[in-house]
């Protein structure tokens, strides 16, 4: 009786073995992977950018009906720095958007240039602003553009138009290099002695800086 029992519980078990020797094998599932995050161009930005600034005009000569041209002395140009804040959109390839800068600017021009007969008040501001439109394509991480808009210095109001080109090292943080030319609304010239406008002389120069952002709701 004992080895009948055996037997049986033998055969029972072989037999379970054989039955699931031919059920289907259930791999383990997939580890799921996370979709690679899209670099984009899109949200606010806050930096610093500093470069050089030069004169494009020769606006310090100044013609005296008695002497003829006599010009007064000025530096060509020197540091321009500070500070940038804006908003860009991405569509696709291309990027939209908006910037506003305040500038400290060492250009070295004198104020005033005298002659035998002309005063002239041409302002060269130690600090400038502006106010423009960007708009450019971007290739990934890299974006390349053109600027243009509103320019202030003291109590002169002009325009400035530029371009640049900036790349993300990072989700967050950017480097740009740029170029301006800006003209701003210049003084009258008063002659003096003979009591007559000899018209105004626009500031005029141009600026190629670099600049640093930081930029907010990136991936």
């Amino acid at each position: 009786m004992k080895k009948i029992l055996l037997s049986s519980v033998a055969f029972v078990g072989l037999t379970i073995s054989a039955m699931a020797a031919d059920l289907p094998s259930r791999a383990a599932p997939a580890p799921v992977m996370a979709a690679a995050p899209v670099f984009t161009w899109t949200g606010f930005y806050v930096g610093v950018n500093a470069g050089y600034g030069w004169n494009t005009n020769d606006s310090n000569r100044y013609y005296d009906p008695i002497l003829g041209y006599y010009g007064g002395n000025h530096s060509d140009g020197g540091f321009v720095g500070g500070a940038q804040a804006g908003y860009n959109f991405q569509m696709s390839s291309f990027v939209i958007g908006a910037e506003a800068d305040i500038q400290y600017a060492d250009r070295g021009r004198d104020n005033g240039y005298y002659g035998l007969g002309y005063y002239g008040h041409n302002s060269s501001d130690d600090w400038f602003g502006t106010v423009r439109a960007r708009a450019g394509f971007a290739f990934d991480q890299a974006l390349i553009y053109a600027t243009g808009g509103f320019a202030y210095g003291d109590s002169n109001g002009g325009w400035t138009v530029g371009g640049g080109l900036e790349y993300a090292f990072t989700g967050n943080l950017s480097a740009k290099i740029e170029g301006l030319y800006v003209n701003l609304e210049g003084n009258n010239r008063n002659d003096i002695y003979l009591g007559y406008n000899a018209g105004r002389s626009n500031d005029e120069f141009a600026v190629v800086r670099a600049g640093l952002n930081y930029r907010f709701g990136s991936y």
